[in-house]
């Protein structure tokens, strides 16, 4: 079944598809606002990233969808922010240990410390990976968050240095965050679903223009809150694991609404980037199946850049690219197009 499905760029069109799809992710999720306008918007914005003729990174957004070849059906989403930080400031918490020592009661105090930062401009952002429910446990969240790394690589001047992404934080069964009722709120005459939604619709400079500017002492806050710093939701926590496994590492940072994880990495250290071999695509009809090996692969420009799984082998040290009719028809393909493969996806 999983093998019957593609990543594409999305479009206006998908809007439909896409808005139902923001409707099931739940409190948190910011990036896939239920907002039909704010989602057109997006799309809009989406659509002329993959239009515009650049050489740099330069705030662009673009969205893609996982769609089924046999059905059309669109199963989830993933996004990939050019450059944060550079039009607008991108902040995040970052913890810092501090202690603190009395010689008079020969006693040493040691606590976390938020500091408000700006550490990422200029860094690009991966986010807004949801897929539905039925689709989950077959390995197409893999194919569609790994295909975000080979759009990269594939248009590696369009992105900076370092990516990073951030997940949301703990909440508690009732759908309550206790990092935004332990600190956040106390600052925001707003309950955590209202400021949730504002959130996803404007962003978090609301939260950096009225939350101190100091440094904030996280033993002043509940124990409660102080447990949920850097802790992911509960269905982000597989989504981190894959994360890591890629080449993502949590440094510190923390998200200012409900203090989710932010984790980081080079571009260029990613798994499915430093892994990815671009070959030349030949058709394969003779070949049985035990002679092929399962791949990710990833082809064509901009608009046109598709990502899908399969089977094939490789020839001439790895320069050629085997594959059959219909691994070849998943992706777009003909013979002598140039295809990116990475084994053992």
């Amino acid at each position: 079944m999983s093998e019957s499905w593609f990543v594409r760029p999305a479009t206006t069109k998908d809007i439909d598809a896409v808005y139902e799809l923001a409707g099931q992710t739940g409190p948190g999720f910011t990036n896939l606002p239920h907002d039909r306008d704010a989602m057109l918007q997006r799309l809009a914005r989406s659509e002329e990233s993959f239009m515009a003729d650049l050489h740099e990174p330069d705030d662009e957004l673009y969205m893609f969808v996982l769609e089924n070849a046999q059905t059309g059906q669109i199963g989830g989403t993933a996004l990939i922010f050019s450059s944060v930080g550079t039009k607008k400031p991108f902040y995040s918490y970052k913890i810092t240990r501090l202690s603190q020592y009395s010689r008079q009661l020969d006693r040493i105090v040691t606590t976390n410390v938020l500091n408000l930062v700006n550490d990422f401009a200029g860094a690009s952002e991966v986010g807004g990976l949801f897929l539905i429910p039925d689709l989950r446990r077959t390995g197409l969240g893999v194919l569609l968050a790994r295909s975000r790394y080979l759009f990269m690589a594939l248009h590696r001047e369009r992105f900076g240095e370092q990516v990073l992404t951030e997940l949301r934080g703990y909440q508690e069964p009732e759908g309550v965050s206790p990092f935004w009722e332990g600190l956040t709120k106390r600052f925001f005459d707003l309950e955590f679903a209202d400021a949730d939604r504002f959130h996803a619709l404007n962003g978090n400079q609301f939260i950096a223009d009225l939350m101190p500017k100091h440094p904030i002492y996280t033993i002043l806050l509940s124990e409660e809150a102080q447990h949920a710093i850097g802790k992911p939701h509960k269905v982000g926590a597989a989504a981190m694991r894959l994360l890591e496994a890629e080449g993502f590492r949590h440094q510190g940072y923390v998200d200012l609404f409900d203090a989710g994880p932010t984790l980081q990495a080079y571009v260029d250290d990613l798994r499915a980037v430093r892994d990815s071999v671009s070959a030349m695509v030949q058709a394969d009809p003779m070949a049985g199946a035990a002679q092929r090996a399962r791949m990710l692969m990833a082809s064509g420009r901009l608009l046109d850049f598709r990502a899908w799984r399969g089977h094939g082998r490789v020839t001439d040290e790895g320069e050629t690219l085997c594959l059959d009719s219909a691994t070849m028809a998943l992706g777009g393909l003909e013979e002598g197009d140039f295809a990116l493969y990475v084994m053992n996806p």
